[in-house]
């Protein structure tokens, strides 16, 4: 399971923890200008924007899990087992495969806006990466410095819905995330009133306690409210640093602790990386399970004109600073 933010001081960014049971060898990977993406049902794309983000490269083509492109645009899929839904090739379409989505949108978008108006002609296709990778059940955040959406292939057709929050986790469906807010509208980060009686004199015992029924497991629907909360609450200054060490202050109310969530076979369920782009500068900043010190890929000190992927491998490692 994932979550998926946005946050805005003097700059916008945007990120996503990765939780699962096992990697598929994440790489930090640049899609520069001038790489050939060759889509399965709609051709090949020889010049496009620049991308970089997480992805896991296979027979040279980037599969990835969250990503910007230079122009400050977003994206990230994160899984949504049951409700995902996707079709064969369609006559009159833009017919996508599941996997291609991230590089059709960010190749082509600049903004919300431009991905709006190419998801009015996309079909979503259940085509398989290869005979052993089968379509992934996804949905979407897609996200700039104004806007997000979230984006759900479902039976009953694509959704294309407002995100006001700039958060996105799992299953339910966006609208019963939404919906499910409401049941926490009277939390505050500030002291809270007695409202419980007049005739009882009830007072405070411990700070913080204005987020009392915030919760906290690590279901879908909690870490879509706890997210919401911290995110729409958060405070730092507008500087780089405090701005990304806010951003991954917001992802930590939703980290996943080996030894929390055992899932099939016994495997654990862990936050493989926590990742926070600068979509105005183009850096991507993350952290992995073990190795809590921020490492940053920019882009623009590559050569995007290039025609072949960049890849920097994750540092796994931690590194401790000794002062004594």
């Amino acid at each position: 399971m994932c979550t998926a933010a946005t946050y805005k001081t003097k700059d916008f960014y945007f990120g996503r923890t990765l939780d699962y049971e096992f990697s598929y060898g994440d790489e930090i990977t640049i899609t520069p200008r001038n790489y050939p993406i060759k889509f399965r049902h709609t051709g090949e794309i020889e010049s496009h924007y620049a991308i970089i983000g997480m992805a896991c490269v296979m027979n040279d083509f980037p599969l990835y899990y969250d990503a910007i492109n230079e122009k400050g645009l977003g994206m990230a899929g994160l899984n949504f087992v049951g409700n995902a839904h996707y079709n064969s090739v369609q006559q009159g379409k833009d017919n996508i495969a599941q996997f291609e989505i991230i590089l059709w949108i960010l190749s082509q978008c600049e903004s919300v806006k431009d991905a709006r108006r190419l998801l009015e002609k996309i079909n979503i296709t259940d085509t398989p990466f290869s005979e052993n990778l089968p379509a992934a059940q996804l949905h979407w955040i897609i996200a700039d410095k104004n806007e997000a959406i979230t984006v759900e292939a479902r039976r009953d057709g694509l959704k294309v819905l407002d995100n006001p929050v700039g958060i996105l986790t799992n299953n339910p469906p966006f609208e019963m995330q939404m919906q499910n807010l409401n049941n926490y509208m009277h939390l505050s980060p500030r002291d809270p009133k007695n409202t419980f009686s007049d005739d009882l004199s009830l007072t405070m015992y411990s700070r913080g306690m204005g987020a009392i029924g915030l919760p906290g497991d690590l279901s879908s629907q909690s870490r879509f409210v706890r997210a919401s909360f911290v995110k729409m609450n958060s405070v730092s200054g507008d500087s780089e640093t405090e701005s990304v060490s806010q951003f991954f202050h917001i992802l930590g109310s939703v980290d996943q602790q080996r030894g929390c969530d055992y899932v099939e076979n016994d495997k654990l369920e862990i936050t493989i990386y926590t990742s926070c782009c600068n979509a105005d500068k183009g850096i991507y900043y993350y952290t992995t399970y073990d190795n809590h010190q921020i490492s940053a890929v920019d882009m623009h000190k590559t050569d995007l004109e290039s025609t072949n992927l960049i890849r920097y491998s994750t540092i796994k490692s931690e590194n401790i600073n000794f002062q004594n």
